[in-house]
């Protein structure tokens, strides 16, 4: 479970979050809509521990994250996986190379061990055989698809996506959302996603989470989200 409980982050005089709270069971998909400025993005850097609240708190299972020590919050992003906008690969790595990164870093894993485990990974995301190619080499949404194997190569129990159809066709846009769904159900891990997307975030998702100004407009599943008649929501899906 995670809780987030009056959170509020300001930027100057800027107020992005505003007692925004929110709880996420485990094992869900929930997508944070808005449009942009307000505040998804940086949701997820407090859930990654990347900021911290200027006021309120963020609970991942009994460990609140704004009494973490540096070392304490380390140890926790090893949990958590982030699939970035851009996919944020090492372009002087090959695809092996990222992949592994994570396990070479944070686990006594033989070479034998890592080769297996990264070859698991990238038939997961339906990758094979791309091992030894270069990101350069690689499609936006090939580079997408293993910045995903890449966070999750851990075992991640929690699996954070910032915008991750960002700059795909509908195609692929549409396969990277089903994988990102499909990843968290074979993995059985917790997905929180920050997107534009509406209509791939009304396919996957199990929650949708509209914010406007900093505070929630609208928290429901697809079919309570689809038939909203708050106006900004409607608006948004237009």
């Amino acid at each position: 479970m995670i809780r987030i409980i009056s959170v509020s982050k300001s930027f100057d005089d800027n107020k992005v979050l505003d007692h925004l709270s929110l709880e996420i069971p485990q094992g869900q998909i929930i997508t944070i809509l808005g449009e942009s400025g307000t505040g998804k993005s940086v949701l997820l850097r407090h859930l990654v521990g990347l900021m911290r609240p200027d006021e309120g708190s963020i609970e991942i299972g009994e460990r609140d994250l704004t009494k973490l020590s540096e070392r304490e919050m380390l140890e926790l992003r090893k949990t958590i996986g982030y699939l970035f906008q851009e996919g944020a690969l090492f372009d002087f790595m090959t695809v092996f190379e990222n992949v592994a990164f994570p396990l070479q870093e944070h686990t006594k894993m033989s070479r034998k061990e890592i080769m297996t485990k990264v070859q698991d990974m990238l038939n997961i995301v339906d990758l094979p055989g791309v091992e030894e190619k270069m990101p350069a080499e690689l499609s936006g949404g090939m580079r997408k698809r293993v910045g995903l194997a890449r966070a999750m190569v851990l075992g991640s129990e929690i699996l954070v996506c910032d915008e991750p159809t960002s700059g795909l066709d509908p195609i692929r846009s549409r396969d990277i959302s089903d994988l990102i769904r499909q990843v968290t159900r074979k993995l059985k891990c917790t997905t929180v996603i920050a997107s534009h997307d509406v209509h791939n975030s009304l396919r996957v998702s199990d929650r949708l989470v509209l914010i406007r100004d900093g505070k929630i407009v609208l928290d429901a599943p697809p079919k309570g989200f689809q038939s909203s008649e708050i106006p900004f929501v409607k608006e948004f899906m237009d």
